[in-house]
């Protein structure tokens, strides 16, 4: 998915000029790295705002237009008013086409309601993870990873090492560990005893 999004360069700065332009309908913003001098920018606040609703936003290559002057950046970074539905600040890195990157990317879980764990047993399926962190060029970066959860039983859990990955892309920060993923926990029905008499005790007298 090719996501765009317009800035123009801001030449005032401080807390006074950031409250003026949101004010105006503006948000300040900040875009640094790849090798360049960071640059003060602002943005449309509604169009900031609904960009900011789509999950791809947060975990693709985003192609920023400078005033027509366009390149990949990824959100780094955001701060939202505290009570208001507003977008305070946000920061942008540019990146190298040549250089890998780390990224959070979100997990989609498949296929739930047809798992022999739900379907059968009655399971409920408890997600450990809802993004994991890659390693990837920009150019292979996905917008999200599948996880098929059609042949998980109950009792059954899915690790990392069990994500299919697209070519080029390697799961980062696990240490050598391969932690679980998703499960499906067993529903357990509990047993209450009738209060019959035991054998050969009568039962009690009513009063």
């Amino acid at each position: 998915m090719q996501i765009e999004i317009n800035a123009v360069k801001r030449g005032t700065q401080g807390t006074g000029a950031s409250r003026r332009l949101r004010r105006a309908g503006r948000v300040p913003g900040i875009v640094y790295g790849g090798g360049k001098e960071a640059q003060s920018v602002d943005f449309d606040h509604k169009e900031l705002y609904f960009g900011l609703k789509n999950e791809a936003f947060h975990s693709t290559v985003l192609t920023l237009n400078l005033e027509g002057t366009k390149e990949s950046v990824l959100l780094r970074d955001f701060q939202m008013h505290p009570y208001k539905q507003g977008v305070q600040h946000i920061d942008f890195l540019r990146v190298d086409a040549t250089h890998k990157i780390h990224m959070k990317v979100p997990l989609h879980f498949i296929n739930a309601d047809i798992a022999p764990g739900v379907k059968q047993s009655g399971g409920v399926v408890s997600h450990l993870y809802t993004e994991v962190e890659v390693v990837c060029l920009p150019a292979v970066l996905p917008e999200f990873i599948e996880v098929d959860l059609c042949d998980l039983a109950s009792g059954s859990s899915l690790h990392m090492s069990h994500l299919k990955l697209p070519n080029g892309v390697e799961l980062a920060g696990l240490h050598g560990e391969d932690p679980s993923v998703v499960t499906i926990l067993g529903t357990k029905v509990e047993e209450v005893e009738p209060e019959a008499a035991k054998e050969g005790e009568a039962p009690t007298p009513a009063a």
